[in-house]
């Protein structure tokens, strides 16, 4: 009868020839990949896109002051384009505030206005103590002065709808094309009452409110993404295998 074998093993993970042959014989398992890689991928990725967009959320006087850095004619074609597009975005910016909106005007303020722009109205709590509501209407004036191509409508729960329940407020109404085409019932789908301006940009771009490349959307955010993305792909998988000493 033969009699089980202790298999020597210092490191499972040394790039040794014993290994190798373990490993062969399925006696432990393959090493894992270096993560070493997706790191790199990740921060060149992220190097890349820094240098894509090392012009962008600069103003006018900014570009100037990069003439002796930057390629003139690169640089002057990259002027006449942000010039275009800040010229687009101000004619198209007619809101620029958060609009009150009452009962009998619900239909022409807002139904209607959503056949020219994207119309968001935010039903918020009658009572004070809704903090979720207060944060919401605080970023809302934010949003309204940083895209004013957009309208923001602001209207009591209550008052908009009889009998609605302050547990759902805040609730944001979405309208486009004079439908309603979309809901969002408390922050909870966003962040909850960590909510910020990126969360609401995000649920912009997903209505097709924004662009995800609009300029005035910073893209720190994104160069962010890159690096928590090398962070997560570094961390070593977990493993759920059972130790065993003995070999057969």
């Amino acid at each position: 009868m033969d009699m089980p074998v202790n298999v020597p093993i210092d490191d499972p993970n040394a790039d040794t020839e014993w290994n190798d042959i373990l490993r062969k014989h399925g006696i432990i398992p393959e090493k894992p990949p270096s993560p070493t890689p997706i790191i790199e991928e990740a921060f060149a990725s992220a190097r890349d896109r820094a240098h894509e967009n090392r012009l962008d959320n600069k103003n006018l006087d900014q570009l100037d002051e990069l003439e002796d850095e930057e390629d003139e004619e690169f640089l002057e074609q990259y002027r006449k384009q942000r010039m275009a597009e800040l010229s687009a975005i101000s004619r198209a910016s007619v809101f620029n505030q958060v609009y009150p909106i009452q009962k009998p005007d619900y239909s022409r303020d807002v139904t209607d206005a959503s056949n020219g722009a994207f119309v968001l109205v935010h039903l918020t709590s009658s009572l004070g103590t809704n903090t979720e509501s207060r944060l919401l209407t605080e970023l809302w004036r934010e949003l309204a002065r940083k895209y004013g191509d957009i309208k923001f409508c602001e209207m009591k729960a209550d008052m908009c709808i009889e009998g609605y329940p302050d547990k759902n407020t805040p609730t944001i109404l979405v309208y486009h094309d004079g439908d309603i085409k979309r809901q969002v019932i408390t922050l909870r789908e966003l962040a909850g009452s960590k909510t910020g301006i990126q969360d609401l940009e995000k649920l912009l771009i997903d209505i097709g409110a924004l662009e995800g490349n609009d300029s005035r959307i910073l893209r720190l955010a994104l160069l962010s993404e890159d690096l928590s993305t090398a962070g997560r792909k570094s961390m070593p998988p977990t493993s759920s295998t059972e130790d065993d000493d003995e070999w057969a």
